[in-house]
């Protein structure tokens, strides 16, 4: 009997919600572990050994990676497009809740903010790789999620000059504080 009472709640809270919202949130619940997890799992694989992956790559910037060093060039082509592939995925779920009739202005409020957001990191991450390769590093890749930044160098070694550098291009681009910032030093 407790569990026909139990059951019968949860019943009547799914007809409260809505089927089709519930499946809503779920979603946007499902998009946000997604990204967190791919930004956990991207954080651990720039402490390992990079693997030969067969990408074809025509894009000059990954070109140059290439001519500079093959072994490290893998590494970041495969870095960047796994990125790109989990923001694509994460941005397809988005729009869909976005332009869903019949999901509830909060899901396609929360969604858009969450489209907002991701462009508005891609623009930060973009310029920071920028100026950080403009100050000598060779490769660079930076990655913004949840107010945190780790960005991933080609070096042998960064000065203390350079990280202050590095910290300062991050701060004047996102607003990123040094202590949500952690530097990955990829040789």
């Amino acid at each position: 009997m407790n569990t026909e009472k139990k059951f019968t709640k949860l019943k009547q809270a799914i007809k409260k919600i809505g089927t089709r919202n519930l499946v809503v949130i779920c979603a946007v619940l499902l998009i946000g572990t997604a990204i967190g997890i791919n930004y956990i799992l991207y954080r651990d694989q720039a402490n390992t050994p990079s693997t030969d992956v067969d990408i074809d790559l025509d894009d000059t910037d990954f070109n140059d990676m290439l001519d500079k060093d093959p072994n490290a060039s893998d590494y970041f082509a495969q870095t960047i497009l796994s990125r790109q592939q989990a923001r694509d995925e994460a941005l397809e779920v988005l729009q869909t809740v976005a332009k869903s009739e019949t999901a509830l202005p909060e899901a396609v409020q929360s969604a858009l903010n969450e489209i907002a957001q991701i462009a508005k990191d891609i623009e930060n991450e973009s310029n920071i790789e920028t100026l950080i390769e403009a100050k000598g590093i060779e490769a660079c890749i930076a990655v913004i999620n949840d107010g945190k930044a780790t960005i991933i160098v080609q070096t042998d070694g960064l000065l203390a000059s350079e990280v202050a550098q590095i910290n300062e291009i991050v701060y004047e681009q996102s607003g990123i504080l040094p202590t949500d910032l952690k530097i990955v030093e990829k040789n």
